[in-house]
């Protein structure tokens, strides 16, 4: 096995049990379970959802693996904090469906991608930029993502336990 496609086994691999964890939290919580704040005066759980879905959604773009799914989730979910708009836009099936559905395009794309590619920069990157800073490439996004996953799955940990 080279190099890269270690790198590219350990990213996916990793990948997978974080989001298969997420989402599994996730299906045994209710409704009212997502509408359970992360702390006091913070993120409702729902937002935290909403989040997670609109910004694996650019992962698709940024790493050249397809079009955004769900680009009208980045104003109630990245744009604006959570409770901006009087009522929540989607159901929390719907927030559930469209985290996996982006998941599974993000690891799809991934899987398809020749190991090599992975360290290619990032579609948000420069050629310029990335020539200084050569860290800056898809595998680097891929896995800050993953650790995205897992900040937010542990703050979900903290207020519901199902």
């Amino acid at each position: 096995m080279t190099n890269e496609e270690a790198y590219k086994a350990t990213a996916i691999k990793t990948w997978k049990t974080v989001t298969a964890r997420l989402e599994k939290l996730l299906s045994s919580l209710s409704d009212d379970d997502l509408q359970l704040e992360v702390a006091p005066g913070r993120n409702r759980v729902y937002y935290v959802l909403g989040h997670l879905a609109a910004h694996h959604d650019r992962l698709l773009p940024m790493l050249n693996i397809g079009d955004r799914l769900h680009s009208d989730l980045d104003d109630v979910f990245i744009t604006n904090p959570d409770r901006t708009f009087p009522e929540d836009e989607y159901s929390g099936a719907e927030l559930r469906k469209m985290l996996t559905e982006v998941n599974s395009a993000v690891l799809a794309g991934v899987e398809a991608m020749p190991p090599a590619d992975l360290l290619k920069r990032h579609a948000d990157v420069s050629d310029e930029d990335f020539a200084k800073d050569t860290l800056r490439s898809r595998l680097a996004v891929f896995e800050s993502r993953t650790a995205h996953v897992m900040f937010h799955a542990g703050q979900i940990r903290l207020v519901v336990r199902p």
